[in-house]
């Protein structure tokens, strides 16, 4: 028998963890360097509509569950924790070859949670510094975690249109019928 490692030829799409160890060293030294350089609420204006700002987010995404009584924080560590641990589990079982925009995709957003489960387990929040508004409209602030969540969220949907683009086109080929 011939046994799968982690890393090589054959280590199916978890050669892409790079990826994720990638996002989480940008994040956490981009997130050192405010934490540095930045009181809390401390601003610097860079363009009209772009801010740097340090904020502290105890919640989630736009700040859901910021207000709770603390217990959110291990909730968000644990569902981080689980995420990424299933992602690495997704990442093993693909293919070594093809499937790089899902293995992308995947190694983000496990990237992406990871960088925020370290600084809840740090901090008790999520050190957040990217602000963008135009005017008196502002869009909740955000770091490199979460733009590689969002950025690998948006290759993973990408992936499953390509994906349906080409399960129906091999069914048109291959003569099958279409439920659409």
């Amino acid at each position: 028998m011939n046994a799968r490692h982690w890393f090589g030829l054959r280590a199916g799409a978890s050669n892409w963890l790079w990826l994720a160890l990638a996002v989480i060293a940008l994040d956490q030294y981009t997130k050192f360097l405010i934490l540095e350089n930045f009181e809390e609420f401390q601003t610097l204006v860079l363009l009209p509509i772009l801010d740097i700002m340090r904020l502290h987010n105890e919640g989630a995404a736009f700040s859901f569950l910021s207000d709770a009584t603390g217990w959110q924080r291990w909730f968000f560590i644990a569902l981080g924790l689980v995420v990424s641990v299933a992602i690495l589990i997704w990442l093993r079982r693909l293919a070594p070859t093809g499937q790089h925009l899902l293995a992308a995709g995947l190694a983000l957003v496990m990237g992406g949670a990871l960088g925020n489960v370290i600084d809840r387990v740090l901090w008790g929040y999520v050190v957040d510094f990217i602000r963008v508004h135009y005017e008196d409209w502002y869009f909740p602030a955000f770091n490199v975690a979460d733009s590689a969540i969002t950025c690998g969220a948006a290759l993973l949907i990408l992936d499953n249109v390509l994906e349906y683009g080409r399960s129906r086109d091999a069914k048109v080929q291959g003569g099958g019928e279409s439920s659409d």
